[in-house]
């Protein structure tokens, strides 16, 4: 896949572009959302941002900031990576920047692979309009974050950086995130971790979907499941506040259930190249649960549980549409 994290924009209009991280600390309980981002309108000029989310559960809070520049101020190197919009940088070992009255500092040391939602087949074709990598989809990360007047020191802090990049957002879609797991008995799971998202794009005049690809990793072994056959056979339903996905990798299966508290959700607007708008809601405070099978002729069901695993307030999704969703707020538009 080369370089995840290298920067696909050559210049041209029609693109956007997003580096993310995602995290939780246990804590303090808080779920951080930071992004680096840029977008080249197809009438324009180009532009380059940061974003800063936290939802505070413990303080009753959120927060929503971003910051816009011009493209001019968008620089990056390939080897080895960095990315800097201003004085905010990002590297394969972490991030740094602020604006107003938010800034942050945070570390992570690289120790699983990149992974690939999108299958090389569907990018070789260019039949995917936004492009999902997952440069780092788990680690451990410290430092400092300043939000709301206050300075947080990390304490059990996990999460991902993801890349991803294209010409058009879905016309809805879920996500969702998870490195902090415990199995049912309260013993941990360092090594498990998941990311899924569920697309429905508009095509021939109507929405086709959902398109569900996973990958994560369970019972010390790898799991994808992004075939361009099976992702469209991934069962999901999902809504603001919830997803019920289910799919599959040979011999395995997961059942995956996610739940965000509606009042700990982030609004924030997405602009696409071609102007049109799409209304995101984004938790880093959601529960997940985890069945993972496998296959097993021996027993009636066909399926013997292999293991289950829970976090609570620990896991990340996003909801979004085409339209706002009445009564919740925009913190960044």
């Amino acid at each position: 896949m080369g370089d995840p994290n290298a920067l696909q924009w050559d210049g041209r209009p029609g693109h956007y572009e997003v580096y993310y991280l995602s995290a939780t600390d246990r804590g303090s309980g808080c779920g951080l959302w930071i992004r680096y981002t840029m977008v080249a309108p197809l009438d324009g000029d180009a532009t380059c941002s940061l974003w800063f989310m936290a939802m505070d559960p413990r303080n009753d809070g959120l927060v929503g900031r971003k910051h816009t520049r011009p493209a001019a101020e968008l620089t990056a190197t390939a080897d080895p990576f960095e990315l800097r919009i201003g004085d905010a940088v990002l590297t394969d070992r972490g991030m740094t920047g602020g604006f107003d009255d938010v800034s942050w500092d945070v570390r992570w040391e690289a120790r699983v692979p990149p992974a690939e939602p999108v299958h090389p087949m569907l990018r070789k074709a260019k039949v995917a309009k936004t492009i999902l990598l997952l440069p780092h989809p788990a680690f451990e990360l410290e430092g400092t974050v300043a939000f709301d007047g206050r300075t947080l020191e990390l304490d059990g802090a996990r999460g991902g950086q993801a890349h991803l990049w294209g010409s058009k957002h879905a016309a809805r879609w879920a996500w969702a995130h998870c490195n902090d797991f415990e199995g049912i008995d309260g013993s941990p799971r360092p090594d498990a971790w998941i990311d899924g998202v569920s697309v429905f794009v508009p095509r021939f005049g109507r929405e086709i979907g959902p398109s569900t690809p996973v990958v994560g990793r369970f019972a010390g072994e790898d799991f994808a499941s992004t075939s361009p056959l099976r992702v469209t056979r991934n069962d999901s339903r999902f809504g603001l506040t919830s997803w019920r996905l289910e799919a599959l990798d040979g011999k395995r299966k997961v059942v995956v259930d996610v739940d965000a508290p509606r009042d700990r959700l982030v609004g924030v607007t997405y602009t696409d190249p071609d102007g049109d708008l799409a209304y995101c809601y984004n938790s880093e405070v959601a529960s997940m649960h985890v069945r993972v099978w496998e296959r097993d002729r021996s027993v009636q069901e066909g399926w013997r549980l292999l293991d289950e695993l829970a976090s609570t307030g620990r896991a990340h999704f996003e909801y979004a549409q085409r339209e706002p969703v009445p009564g919740l707020e925009l913190q960044v538009t």
